[in-house]
Formats: C-alpha cells, structure tokens, sequence
C-alpha cells in the first residue's frame, strides 16, 4: 500500500518544473556543482535509532479520535495501527528532535553556499509492507536517496532532496517514508517602474478543488447551503465528501443541510509564509458542526489572537474574486458568535 501528498512545487508530478539551460563556462560549473551533490546520495540523512515508545493502544485510540476513523480494524485484542500513523511512531515529541548526520548538514550547507537558501517541503510518500501492531518496537534509520538535476519552478531555481526513512521491527521492513524538499534561490520580482501601472495587484483567493466527489458540495455552497453527505446504507455523515461511507462501505448517497451552528474544535493562526491573496495573521478553525461532523475554515469576526477551542461560531458565506475578468465565488466562513452577541448589546 502506498500513500503520498504533495505541493505545487513537487517534482513527481502536477508543478511548473523544468530544467535551466546553461552553456558554455557555466554549464560546466552546473555539472561540476550537480556531480558534488550526487556523491552524497546514498549517505546517511539520519542517525539511526529506537522508537520512543512501543507501538500501544493509547496513541492509536488518540489518531483515530483526532482523524474522526472508526474502523474497527484499530480497535480490540488485535488490533493494528493506522498504515498513515507510520511516521508518528519515529517522532521525538517536545524533548528533541532527530539528529541529522554530518552528510545531511554537509549537503545543505553546500546548497546554501552556492546560494539556494530557501527551503519548501514539496511531498512525502509512504509504503507500507506489513501492520504495526501494539507492543511492537520499531527502529528507523534515513538516507539520502536523490539529489535531482538543477531545475526551476514557480517559487525558483533549485534541487530536489529526497530522504527515505526504513522503518523496521527487528529485521522486517514496516514501511518506508519518503520526504522531498526543494532548496532553491527565489525568484526576484521587480517592481514596476515610475509612472505605470502597479501590476502586481492583490490575486484573488485560489479557487476550491472540484472533482466528481464533491462537485454537489460546491454547487451547494454556490446557493448559499452547506450539505453534509449522508451514506444513505447506514445513516452516517461525512465530511469531506467521499465516493464511499468508511463506516459500512457503502457507495450509495444523499445529503442534509447543515445547521450552521458550531464551535471551533482546533485552529491555527497562519503567519508565515505569506501568501499575496491573504492578508497574515489570520485563524483558520477546524469547526465541529452540531451535527457532528469537522469541516476547515476562515473564522472571523474576532481578532485572531482571541479565538479559542470550544468558541461558538455560526455559518456565513462570503463572495471572493470579484475582479475584473473574474467570475467570482462563494467560501463557506464561519463567525465567532461571542463578538456578534457583543454587537448587539452595544447596539
């Protein structure tokens, strides 16, 4: 089984990617510079170490309450962990972090050098080989496994770094964790010159992501409805919408609209790295509807840094990209209740 996510700046697949030309003197240099990075592939990127804990039924019980999975399969006497938990059992918690080899240190120091300071993590892809189950030990070690040819995208010119962690419980291979970054010299943007027009207006939000899968959820929010996916087999809601029910496998469907009464069940305030269509910091809330189930979104009508989990919020809809040349949208959004009640008294 294999399970992979990415970003605009991957190089497997769906980025603005191609190779820089360079001729004469300065080809020769590229290829000098690309056969120094290639002696590194195949070193170590980590120290090679244990688990912090056995894997154990608390941690998983605490994945699957966080992730909203009720598969049974993680759950009783033999029980295993989620496959996606793979990473989780490597990690040192808030007492340290994994140690990076001096070849790892070497390496990035050596693109810093030359001048590609910045560093964007791309994508990971994930293999699993065999359940991990409570009471095993992992043990993991990392290395280097490519350096990619000079090549540019959307935020700059760069290499592609891959590691691969093995995880391993004795000496069976679990899994293994495959961790792409892009460190690249960013691109200048200049500005315009005296006199003309400033054309580096603020771009509108991104557009949402609409597929066969979810296409009735955006049409809904278009007319101003928020519609949870009901599996018509079982009852169970859902969100985000997906082709089939995870509780009774079921592929048959309706939907219900949403109250829009809610509390925020998690956020995070985004400061960094900017985005030129938003305006940092802002709060971006995990929101647990009423009828139970947890949709992303923008929570506003309260200064960032007051927004708290369990703060009551209520459904808007909000219309964007309304520019020239531009259609426009509607993003479902969701305003904390307790500045609105405040409103009101004033009033």
């Amino acid at each position: 089984m294999r399970c992979a996510v990415g970003d605009e700046a991957d190089e497997s697949e769906g980025a603005t990617v191609s190779y820089e030309p360079v001729v004469g003197h300065e080809a020769e240099a590229s290829d000098e510079f690309e056969t120094r990075l290639k002696v590194y592939e195949g070193q170590r990127a980590a120290v090679a170490r244990a688990g912090k804990d056995p894997v154990n039924a608390p941690m998983i019980r605490h994945w699957c309450e966080a992730m909203g999975d009720t598969n049974p399969a993680y759950s009783g006497p033999d029980a295993i962990a989620p496959p996606t938990m793979l990473q989780a059992w490597t990690m040192s918690g808030l007492s340290g972090h994994t140690r990076g080899t001096h070849a790892y240190d070497e390496l990035l120091g050596l693109l810093d050098d030359a001048g590609y300071t910045s560093v964007v993590a791309t994508d990971c892809d994930q293999e699993y080989l065999r359940p991990l189950r409570p009471g095993d030990e992992i043990t993991f070690d990392s290395v280097i496994e490519s350096v990619s040819e000079k090549k540019t995208t959307k935020l700059g010119t760069g290499y592609f770094v891959t590691t691969r962690m093995n995880i391993r419980v004795g000496t069976d291979l679990a899994g293994t964790h495959r961790f792409r970054i892009l460190k690249y010299a960013p691109i200048r943007r200049e500005a315009g010159r005296e006199g003309e027009p400033d054309r580096r207006k603020k771009p509108s939000r991104p557009r949402p992501v609409v597929n066969r899968d979810n296409a009735a959820f955006w049409e809904g929010v278009q007319r101003r409805s928020l519609l949870i996916q009901r599996c018509t087999g079982c009852g169970t809601l859902r969100h985000p919408w997906l082709p089939g029910c995870n509780a009774c496998g079921g592929l048959d469907w309706d939907s219900v609209e949403a109250s829009g009464e809610g509390t925020v069940y998690s956020y995070v305030v985004m400061h960094h790295p900017p985005f030129p269509a938003f305006d940092p910091p802002y709060a971006v809330g995990l929101i647990e509807l009423t009828e139970g189930v947890r949709m992303i979104g923008n929570v506003v009508g309260v200064p960032y840094d007051k927004v708290r989990i369990g703060l009551p919020v209520r459904l808007e809809f909000q219309e964007y990209g309304l520019q020239e040349r531009d259609e426009g949208w509607v993003l479902p959004v969701w305003r904390a209740q307790e500045a609105q009640q405040m409103q009101e008294v004033v009033a």
